[in-house]
């Protein structure tokens, strides 16, 4: 292991989260590419020796987690409490944002024909859609998109890994019309 490697390696270790490569360059003093090969290394040494260690690549970030194998036993030790599975209006949020992000959440209201401000706070509250900014219309919607947790918890090295959608069919070719005039606008993304 070069001394870059290991550097790498500890410096994911403390951080705990997802870091981005740039910073990683920055704080081991190297460039992107030297990074990368190292990142590189490090994934082939953890999977060659199938080591308790996996190296998670989230868009431009990289990240240290335990190899699936291991995921039930480590979970055992680090929760104290399972948290609760996403409910199926949760799931279908969380389809729509992915789809379509970044979205406003009377878009998504539109969409499913309900109120979503409950699913979409509690989707906020868990880390797996963030704001995204405004909308720059009337009164400045906020977009949201999902977020690097949205990522791991599907097991997602980027939004390009999501499965394709369906084919519409000719009835459902549009989204619902919107009930009197709120969210009218929200149709044109």
């Amino acid at each position: 292991m070069t001394q870059l490697e290991a550097g790498l390696e500890a410096v994911l270790f403390a951080a705990g989260d997802a870091v981005p490569v740039e910073r990683l360059a920055e704080a081991l003093d190297t460039t992107r590419e030297a990074l990368l090969e190292a990142a590189a290394a490090l994934e082939r040494d953890y999977d060659g020796q199938q080591r308790g260690l996996v190296l998670l690549r989230l868009e431009d970030k990289l990240q240290l987690g335990s190899r699936p194998a291991y995921a039930d036993a480590a979970r055992r030790v680090t929760e104290t409490r399972r948290p609760p599975a996403l409910s199926p209006a949760a799931l279908e949020v969380l389809a729509i944002v992915a789809y379509r992000q970044p979205v406003t959440r009377a878009f998504i209201d539109q969409l499913r024909g309900v109120d979503s401000g409950g699913t979409v706070a509690g989707l906020v509250e868990k880390g797996m859609i963030e704001e995204a900014g405004r909308m720059d219309v009337p009164g400045r919607p906020i977009l949201y998109r999902t977020t690097e947790v949205f990522l791991r918890t599907f097991a997602l090295h980027e939004l390009d890994e999501l499965p394709a959608l369906p084919a519409l069919t000719d009835d459902a070719q549009t989204a619902p019309a919107p009930d009197g005039d709120a969210g009218g606008q929200e149709g044109a993304e």
